[in-house]
């Protein structure tokens, strides 16, 4: 393939992901990961995206979310393996937080009957745990993302002022050294941020793809986080990065 026409791919791939590492390109293009950041380099140069850390982001300024039928099967494993390592981390009687994201909903999936109030913005959770009658579930309302299945805006990031809850345990779209965590989505930040501030305690669900990814709109920065829950894929710079902070990181097998 010419240099151009591979280029030309690069550019398409990242505006229809809105992120991707160099580790995936290299392996699309048959190519080493130095010939791959030369490339990023250019495009950036041609202001065609932006370069993150491991990877590079499309500059499209209103990216839409992924619809949730994609999402669900995307790295699937690792998060039905994150979810299930989170369960662990929930007692009978808390009250707790499930964001909108496939981790959330498969947590919700996991989760035992047990007496438990959560509160969510998603349908899918909602509806999963509506099969359990010890749990207690209260929807956000909001404004509703088709594509999310996912209550947001000023109502929905109102009605959690009324609360406080145990735990929050929610997944973003990016995690940056630099940038810290951020979503695709900025309604989906904005109440993000709001659920953070109702919680004891900040639990991160994300499977290691979404390190060195940096994405439209910022959450909150690495340090806000009290515990992450990840895949032993993540790398080696941030798995440093953690254990220099003494952030409590659970690494879960695949």
């Amino acid at each position: 393939m010419l240099v151009a026409e591979r280029r030309r791919k690069i550019v398409e791939l990242v505006n229809e992901r809105l992120s991707i590492r160099v580790t995936e390109l290299s392996e699309i293009f048959s190519v080493t990961e130095e010939t791959i950041r030369r490339d990023l380099e250019k495009l950036e140069q041609d202001q065609l995206l932006k370069r993150s850390h491991g990877g590079a982001v499309s500059l499209d300024k209103e990216p839409t979310e992924i619809p949730y039928m994609v999402r669900e099967v995307t790295n699937a494993a690792e998060k039905r393996a994150i979810a299930v390592e989170a369960v662990k981390t929930i007692d009978a009687g808390e009250q707790i937080v499930l964001d909108g994201s496939t981790t959330a909903w498969y947590m919700a999936a996991e989760l035992p009957n047990m007496p438990l109030t959560v509160i969510t913005n998603s349908i899918k959770v909602a509806l999963e745990l509506s099969k359990k009658d010890q749990i207690k579930v209260i929807s956000t309302g909001g404004m509703l993302l088709a594509n999310s299945l996912s209550f947001v805006g000023p109502l929905a990031e109102r009605s959690l002022e009324k609360y406080h809850v145990n735990k929050l345990f929610y997944s973003c779209k990016g995690v940056d050294l630099s940038g810290g965590l951020s979503d695709a989505n900025e309604w989906q930040a904005l109440l993000k941020k709001q659920m953070m501030n109702i919680a004891s305690s900040v639990i991160l669900l994300v499977d290691s793809s979404k390190f060195g990814v940096r994405t439209f709109a910022h959450i909150a920065e690495l340090k806000d986080i009290d515990q992450i829950i990840t895949d032993t894929s993540i790398p080696a710079a941030y798995k440093t990065y953690f254990d220099e902070k003494e952030l409590d990181m659970k690494l879960v097998e695949i």
